[in-house]
């Protein structure tokens, strides 16, 4: 009988021989519409928008709007910072009251605007408080809680094993680490054989974060650090197909056929008209953006193309010229 829990469910697909494929939280990235993506290409798990709890609390339509379900089929996991254990306990709880599944706690986001407010990766450096934060949000729901890390603050305090103890004597059921510390941002390589030592001496599933952009990384990776899971962030972005191709990989040692130009032409499509059902004419036009300027890298035309869309007055103006660029990377094709 399978298990009702959904991380039990998502850990066992390691006895199947690879591990589970997360998307990571990112912020003004992962919202309804993409993680529904991520989903329908293979992401075993989907996870939301950084959710800030003081926002939640004061029942800020945009917070009610960033953790709404992507897709009936997935677990629903809801990521919140915050710096004050209360708001962030009572946070987790009305994400429950709306359906979460498994809430996760940022302690991991390196942007200046998040750490400046003592949340994120500052919880790196008051351990004290993290516990607490964790405890708290633990004691407030029935579901399960993970969070998220990185390595330390800088190289002079990289405190990720200490986390993981705190992490575990809280309650949380899941770490995911992401490998570099708070200094170094984005810049680098992720550290994974720190992630590797962590996962070594854990008494709960570990997820590996960062450089993961190939299935034959992905593999590499995997198996070098051994965790429980590998969470794929910026890789994904313009390529959601990728959970697919990391899967084949992992499962067959064999490379997955490249997503053809008319079915990619068609994700992207889609996708525009996800994003202006879900955010509105306005607002998803202008975030829609960014993900077609993701999706046309590296593709033929596609700077010219992005320099005309930026200057579009409406999402009708957008497809029209996506519809002609699409149209003749077709034709080309075929000449």
């Amino acid at each position: 009988m399978q298990s009702t829990d959904p991380l039990e469910r998502l850990f066992a697909l390691g006895s199947n021989g690879r591990p589970p494929l997360i998307l990571a939280p990112m912020a003004g990235v992962t919202d309804v519409p993409f993680r529904a993506l991520a989903h329908r290409f293979g992401a075993d798990l989907t996870v939301s928008e950084m959710i800030a709890s003081q926002a939640m609390i004061r029942h800020v339509d945009r917070c009610l709007k960033q953790s709404a379900s992507a897709d009936p089929d997935a677990v629903r996991m809801v990521q919140i910072a915050g710096a004050d254990p209360g708001a962030m306990g009572e946070a987790a709880r009305m994400q429950v009251e709306l359906g979460a599944e498994v809430i996760d706690i940022n302690m991991g986001c390196p942007v200046k605007k998040i750490v400046g407010t003592g949340a994120g990766a500052a919880l790196l450096k008051d351990e004290s408080l993290a516990g607490r934060i964790m405890e708290s949000v633990a004691r407030a729901v029935e579901v399960p809680v993970t969070v998220k890390i990185r390595l330390g603050w800088d190289d002079t305090q990289r405190n990720g094993l200490t986390m993981l103890r705190i992490a575990e004597n809280a309650g949380m059921r899941a770490i995911a680490v992401h490998g570099r510390t708070r200094a170094q941002m984005y810049s680098g390589m992720a550290d994974w054989e720190a992630i590797g030592e962590i996962k070594s001496r854990a008494a709960i599933p570990v997820i590996g974060n960062g450089d993961l952009t190939t299935p034959e990384q992905a593999l590499t990776l995997w198996k070098k650090s051994g965790v429980d899971g590998l969470m794929i962030g910026r890789a994904a972005l313009g390529r959601p197909w990728i959970f697919r191709e990391m899967t084949h990989f992992l499962t067959t040692g064999t490379h997955l056929a490249p997503l053809g130009l008319e079915a990619r032409g068609t994700v992207i499509v889609s996708h525009f008209h996800a994003m202006i059902r879900h955010h509105g004419p306005r607002t998803g036009h202008l975030l829609a953006r960014k993900h077609l300027g993701w999706f046309t890298r590296g593709m033929p035309g596609g700077a010219a193309f992005r320099d005309r869309m930026n200057h579009a007055p409406h999402p009708e103006a957008v497809l029209e010229m996506l519809d002609r660029y699409l149209n003749s990377l077709l034709q080309a094709q075929a000449a």
